[in-house]
């Protein structure tokens, strides 16, 4: 029967807490205590308007106050507030009339805090009990009608109507029970006598007023003695103590004092407590003679801000009086704020905005008053700030840009100081990394690179490497070279060259020729992994140096053909005068085309000589009459590359004054060996001379008769074009290639068809005067026969 009214009653509690919520600040709850764990005590979601569904992403939790126990969570899934362990009314709050247990519901993003107050209603789950199972007493058979003797009350944990309410005294026929809500006291109805009983047991029942109701009982033992009719009677019937916490052990509390009227053993009364707890106990203790309360224990005004208990005088003969002793706890600054850090955001992504929330600080004080007031500051010099929000809740925010490249890490520092005499500090630091974003391209470490290679390198050898920096992270900062698609030359660019993506160095594909190209340009990209990726370009410009592989090329005299071309020297030229030029020329640059030319081999040596560096060929002395008409020159042509390399050509000259002299040669060469022939090429000579007297005379005869210039000889004269010269030969002076202020021009006679003859003028100041040479027109070699007429006439 006992459990079906218990039941009832944890129905009545549930359907109150559900049905009729209390409001204390936010929301308050009324649950009985003793409840089953999972015990729904309410819907928050519902009384607070909030969608049950976003309690999950919001971080939904309940922060409790003043414990270290979790003794309800929130269903993520109904927003049901629900139970997670028993709770005890008497263990959490002892003898207090109200036991309210206080939580913060905290939500997050954006984030609101509120209040939960937990009534804890106390069910009648204790029953009342005595300090002792048997009470002694003795009393003289003297003790006059009416004298009352004092019972120490029972105690029931639980408070209210679940308290103690009422006495109840077996029947007898010597006393009867006088009991109010302060004392208990036997009164003596009906006088004693020894003689006729010595020993008295009653039953005392205390009844407390719970559904169903509990009880508890006791049995006091009286002894009848002769004498001793005057208990023990205290000076105060409540004491009242301040006792500040942390105070140190055996420190005096307070002191009770008792009187006995009665004299000797009867007189003499001891101290100790009444009902006290077990913790009680073990923090106090009572001087048994004195009567002075001493410290024993810790004493936190955090756990326990009073004590109440009861003190038993007594005297030698065993009548007791009770006193009531009530202790208040005085906080002092013993605790330090604590810091919790509930919710960070690490790493920060280092392009969010000024003033983003990246963490939730909570800071909790459990001294009272100005000891509880906190003030919450951070370090100088990091681009954060605290911002409170609400109650003892702060949102620590960015106030500037962060960049991940100039702080990766940040060490935060929180100092929270409270308002006690003297105060308080605690400090917690808070590692914040800040996450990479793709927000550097690649900088090369040069504004531009230059490569120089030497033609005629090996394919793949290394010209150059670039280098670029990403000062970004990871894959943010890894970086790709690659080449810029393009044309060299009509080609593409990656035909010439190629880059290894990882490096950045730059290779030859193949073999460079500085006679085709000197130099170009390419365009080298370097990109990272970032997404989306970043780039930069850099140009880089190869030069192509020369190396001497190309051999000198004669362009005059002709060296290939069959037949030859021969220089006409008048007899009359003097020592320096020019008499031709060997041209020549070299595809190379710089030193490897700087040549010089050398007679090698001469009909005369010491008739000609040639320009170290011109390649202007002139008299070393006036010309006689005993030298050799035909003249063969070897010339040699050798630049000055390392090694060098050469080329010789053959120069023919014929020294002669007029064409008269000239004899009818098909193939005239420099050969010692050949004199036969040479004797046949006099003979013939001379009879050309013979003929070409005759063929003068009768000229002059006709001209004498007609009086007209003998023009048609020369009607048959051709211009040859200088020698072609291809456009990529320098043309510089002093350096052996062809000069721009000579002009050499070939002329066919009509009377030698089978002979090629080379009349050379020059516009150089140095060359023949215009009487020692051959002219150019017909009309130019029409003086010196005039004079042949004139001589004959004479």
């Amino acid at each position: 029967m006992e459990d079906k009214g218990f039941a009832v009653l944890r129905l009545i509690f549930c359907f109150a807490s559900v049905m009729l919520p209390f409001v204390y600040g936010d929301l308050s709850y009324s649950i009985p205590e003793e409840t089953k764990r999972n015990y729904i005590v309410g819907n928050i979601a519902k009384d607070l308007g909030i969608d049950s569904r976003s309690f999950f992403s919001r971080k939904a939790r309940l922060d409790f106050e003043g414990t270290r126990k979790r003794y309800c969570d929130i269903n993520m899934n109904t927003g049901d507030l629900i139970t997670l362990e028993r709770i005890d009314r008497e263990d959490l709050c002892g003898q207090k009339p109200s036991c309210v247990l206080k939580t913060d519901l905290v939500l997050e993003n954006p984030l609101e805090v509120h209040r939960l107050n937990l009534h804890i209603q106390d069910i009648n789950d204790n029953s009342p009990k005595f300090i002792d199972s048997l009470i002694e007493m003795e009393i003289r058979e003297s003790a006059d009608k009416g004298n009352r003797f004092s019972i120490e009350e029972a105690h029931d944990e639980d408070i209210g109507q679940n308290a103690v309410q009422r006495y109840s005294l077996q029947k007898n026929d010597n006393f009867i029970l006088s009991a109010d809500s302060n004392k208990v006291e036997l009164l003596l109805e009906n006088t004693l006598d020894r003689e006729k009983q010595k020993l008295i047991n009653l039953i005392l029942t205390a009844l407390d007023g719970g559904s169903p109701q509990r009880s508890g009982t006791v049995v006091i033992h009286i002894t009848v003695l002769d004498a001793n009719d005057n208990a023990p009677v205290f000076s105060q019937s409540v004491y009242k103590a301040t006792l500040p916490e942390n105070s140190p052990p055996d420190t005096v509390v307070i002191t009770v004092s008792a009187a006995d009227a009665d004299e000797g053993i009867n007189g003499d009364v001891t101290y100790d407590f009444g009902h006290v707890s077990n913790n009680d106990l073990s923090i106090f203790s009572i001087d048994p003679k004195s009567g002075e309360i001493r410290v024993t224990g810790v004493i936190d005004f955090e756990e326990r801000n009073s004590f109440e208990m009861r003190v038993k005088a007594k005297d030698g003969l065993g009548l007791t009086s009770y006193a009531k002793v009530i202790i208040a706890v005085t906080d002092i600054n013993d605790n330090a704020p604590v810091i919790y850090l509930k919710s960070l955001s690490n790493p920060i992504p280092e392009n969010i905005s000024p003033g983003t929330e990246v963490g939730i600080i909570n800071i909790q004080d459990t001294d009272s008053e100005n000891n509880k007031q906190v003030r919450c500051s951070i370090q100088q010099g990091v681009p954060f700030k605290l911002v409170p929000s609400i109650k003892n809740y702060y949102s620590l925010v960015t106030t500037e840009q962060l960049d991940r490249e100039l702080v990766s890490d940040y060490n935060v520092t929180i100092t929270a100081t409270d308002e006690g005499s003297p105060p308080l500090s605690s400090s917690k630091t808070v590692q914040l990394s800040v996450a990479d974003i793709n927000d550097n391209p690649p900088v090369f470490e040069e504004q531009s690179y230059s490569a120089y290679v030497t033609e005629n390198n090996k394919p793949g050898s290394t010209l150059c490497s670039v280098t670029a920096r990403d000062p970004d992270w990871r894959q943010n900062g890894t970086v790709i070279y690659s080449l810029l698609p393009g044309e060299v030359n009509g080609a593409p660019v990656s035909s010439y060259l190629s880059i290894n993506g990882d490096t950045g160095v730059i290779h030859a594909v193949r073999s460079f020729d500085y006679e085709q190209f000197r130099s170009f340009k390419v365009h080298v990209m370097a990109r990272d992994n970032g997404s989306p990726p970043l780039s930069s370009n850099v140009t880089v410009s190869v030069f192509v140096s020369d190396v001497n592989d190309n051999s000198p090329q004669i362009l005059y005299p002709t060296p290939e053909g069959n037949s030859f071309m021969t220089e006409l020297v008048p007899k009359a030229a003097h020592g320096g005068s020019l008499v031709s030029k060997v041209i020549a020329v070299d595809a190379d640059s710089g030193q490897n085309a700087w040549l010089s030319y050398q007679i090698v081999k001469s009909t005369d040596p010491g008739l000609f000589t040639i320009g170290l560096h011109s390649g202007e060929i002139r008299t070393q002395r006036d010309i006689s009459e005993s030298d050799n008409m035909k003249q063969n020159l070897i010339v040699s042509v050798k630049d000055n590359g390392q090694p060098p390399l050469s080329a010789t050509c053959a120069m023919y000259l014929l020294i002669s004054d007029n064409l008269a002299e000239v004899p009818e040669l098909k193939d005239i060469s420099y050969d010692e060996k050949n004199s036969k022939l040479t004797s046949y090429l006099i003979i013939a000579l001379v009879s050309v001379s013979t003929v070409f007297l005759t063929f003068i005379i009768i000229v002059m005869g006709v001209r004498f008769c007609r009086r007209r210039k003998p023009r048609l000889l020369f009607d048959g004269a051709v211009a040859i074009p200088s020698a072609y010269l291809p456009p990529n030969y320098s043309d510089v002076d002093g350096t052996g290639t062809l000069r721009s202020t000579y002009n050499y021009d070939a002329y066919l006679t009509t009377g030698s068809r089978t002979s090629d003859f080379k009349f050379v003028t020059s516009y150089n100041d140095n060359t023949l005067p215009a009487d020692q040479t051959l002219r150019k027109s017909p009309s130019d070699f029409a003086d010196p026969f005039e004079d042949l007429e004139a001589t004959a006439e004479v």
